[in-house]
């Protein structure tokens, strides 16, 4: 199936109409991804972006700091598909440089296809630039956001999802997001959790034309797909673990987005809990390992009064609900543990 038929057919992510005032209450108990068209219409990215890529690359090295910024090269030209080689290595290699140089390769692939995919993902606004962050905000109210920006030319990034929430803002060039929810994972045949593109596990299906003869539940994720096309200044929010496959379709892209948790920086990372019970748990006897599920279930998933009711409130230590004091003891229980 072709890939403009594939898209044609998926519903579109709703859009809402809200200023960028009211980003922060619309946020507040959204259980679904949402596009706002023009939300960062003033941005100065995005006015340079009508004047066209030389005019954003300009102004991005006039902030940029005199250091190396970290980019991805695909191994050869006319792939933006930055993924696994057949043998499950990367297609692609990872540079250091100034951004001047980063910027002049895009500037030549704007115009000459024959270049390589060149991407410079998840670079910290307030490490890498000076002023850039604070000229590219969005009023998210007490949320305290990590901003990232990321710079390239055509690129393909698989479905993937992430722990924090996301707003994600096209500042330059055409971005297409295509969404998944979480409870699709098994339907995206998700590649290994330790040997992946960018640190987060992967689809190994290519959602611009997915193989369904080898991929066959991947149909199933298509009927629950969502897609957006964002211009200059549109934004979307990306919840919390919902799966999106990521493509910049203009010859030069720039993106900025906005992660945060809506929890207490002091919890766990729930991915840490997942690799400690692959550790810990996965590879036991069967009985001991459904022993174990059920404990989760009683001490984690589905608590009720009876788990601590028997004991007073000041003897239920981790029990109760936590607070840094107690999230410290329990960290450092496990690094002792897993120092043996």
């Amino acid at each position: 199936m072709a890939e403009a038929a594939i898209l044609d057919r998926l519903p579109r992510v709703a859009e809402v109409a809200v200023p960028a005032a009211g980003l922060a209450d619309r946020l507040t108990g959204a259980t679904t991804p949402f596009v706002v068209r023009g939300l960062a219409a003033d941005w100065p990215l995005v006015q340079a972006a009508g004047q066209g890529g030389a005019a954003v690359r300009a102004l991005l090295a006039r902030q940029a700091r005199p250091r190396g910024f970290p980019a991805s090269i695909a191994s050869q030209a006319g792939d933006a598909r930055l993924f696994y080689t057949d043998a499950m290595a990367m297609n692609f290699r990872m540079d250091m440089a100034p951004l001047a140089q980063w910027l002049a390769a895009m500037a030549e692939a704007e115009t000459d296809p024959a270049q390589p995919t060149l991407y410079l993902s998840s670079i910290d606004m307030a490490d890498y630039f000076t002023g850039l962050g604070e000229a590219h905000q969005l009023p998210l109210g007490d949320r305290q956001p990590l901003a990232s920006i990321w710079i390239g030319t055509r690129t393909c990034i698989a479905a993937h999802n992430d722990v924090p929430e996301n707003v994600a803002v096209c500042a330059a060039g055409r971005r297409r997001f295509t969404l998944f929810p979480p409870d699709q994972f098994a339907n995206l045949y998700v590649g290994p959790l330790d040997n992946t593109p960018a640190g987060r596990p992967v689809s190994l299906v290519d959602v611009r034309a997915p193989y369904l003869a080898r991929f066959p539940r991947f149909a199933e994720a298509l009927a629950q797909a969502q897609v957006a096309e964002l211009g200059p200044g549109d934004a979307i929010f990306v919840r919390s673990l919902w799966w999106h496959h990521v493509e910049g379709l203009a010859p030069f892209n720039v993106l900025v987005n906005f992660w945060w948790r809506d929890c207490p920086r002091w919890l766990g990372n729930p991915e840490d809990a997942l690799l400690h019970a692959i550790l810990a748990v996965r590879d036991l006897p069967d009985h001991q390992r459904r022993q174990w599920q059920a404990l989760f279930d009683h001490h984690v998933f589905a608590p009720d009064a009876g788990v601590t009711e028997h004991l007073p409130p000041e003897a239920r230590g981790v029990l109760a609900p936590l607070t840094p004091e107690t999230a410290g003891r329990i960290k450092a229980r496990l690094l002792r543990g897993l120092s043996r």
